[in-house]
C-alpha cells in the first residue's frame, strides 16, 4: 500500500509515533501485541479518572504496568482525578450502559490523550476502549475523532480493534498472562459498578 493511501486510511507507518489510550491489560493485550509485530511501538497512556475506587484503578493500572514492562514499552499515568470526572457526568448517573454518560466519558478520557499527544509529538491517537464488546464503537470513535479535531496534527485511528482474531487473541492473552479480568467498565454508575461505590473520603 502506498504511503499517501495509508494517510487517507490513517494507517500509521512501522516506526511512527502512536499513542494508545489504554483502559486495562486486557483490553490492551492483543491491540500492543499487533502492532509490536507491525513495527509500531505504541507509548501507552493510562488515562482513567472514571474508574473508582482508587483501589481499583491501582489495581488495573498495574496489570497495565506488567504488560508494558513485558513489551519494553513505555506507559505514561495521567492525573487521576475523579472528582473532575464526575463534573461531566452529572445529571447522567442513570444512564445505561453505551448511553450518553459513556459518550461524555470516552470524550473526557481521550481529550486528555489527544492533548498529549499534541504536546509530545504523536502523530496518532488510538484507544483500547475500541476493544470491549461492552462499548458502542461509534461512541468510542465519535469522542476520539472529536478529541483529535481540538488539537490539529494529532490523527485518529478508528481502527476496529474487535476484528481479524484480535478478540480470539485477547482472551487467549488473558489466560496466559493471568491478567486481573474486571467485569464492569470502572465508575460506580456502570452495571456492577454500584457494588465498588465509596465514601467520599476515598475518591479525594
Amino acid at each position: 500500500m502506498k504511503k499517501r493511501e495509508k494517510e487517507l486510511l490513517h494507517l500509521p507507518e512501522p516506526g511512527e509515533r502512536v499513542l494508545l489510550h489504554a483502559c486495562c491489560a486486557p483490553c490492551s493485550s492483543a491491540i500492543v501485541e499487533y502492532l509490536v509485530g507491525k513495527g509500531i511501538r505504541p507509548t501507552i497512556f493510562y488515562s482513567n479518572s472514571n474508574i473508582s475506587p482508587k483501589a481499583e484503578y491501582g489495581r488495573r493500572l498495574s496489570e497495565c504496568l506488567r504488560y508494558a514492562e513485558h513489551w519494553g514499552l513505555e506507559i505514561v499515568e495521567d492525573t487521576y482525578d475523579h472528582r473532575d470526572w464526575l463534573c461531566i457526568s452529572k445529571g447522567l448517573e442513570k444512564e445505561p450502559e453505551r448511553g450518553r454518560r459513556c459518550l461524555e466519558c470516552f470524550r473526557y478520557r481521550l481529550t486528555r490523550a489527544a492533548e498529549y499527544a499534541s504536546k509530545n509529538g504523536f502523530r496518532y491517537l488510538a484507544t483500547t476502549l475500541a476493544s470491549s464488546r461492552w462499548k458502542d464503537l461509534s461512541q468510542v470513535n465519535e469522542a476520539g475523532s472529536w478529541a483529535c479535531s481540538l488539537f490539529p496534527g494529532v490523527t485518529w485511528w478508528d481502527r476496529n480493534w474487535r476484528k481479524g482474531g484480535l478478540q480470539e487473541r485477547r482472551n487467549e492473552l488473558i489466560r496466559e498472562f493471568g491478567f486481573y479480568n474486571q467485569q464492569f467498565c470502572g465508575c460506580e454508575f456502570s452495571p456492577r459498578g454500584e457494588d465498588q461505590r465509596t465514601s467520599k473520603e476515598e475518591v479525594e
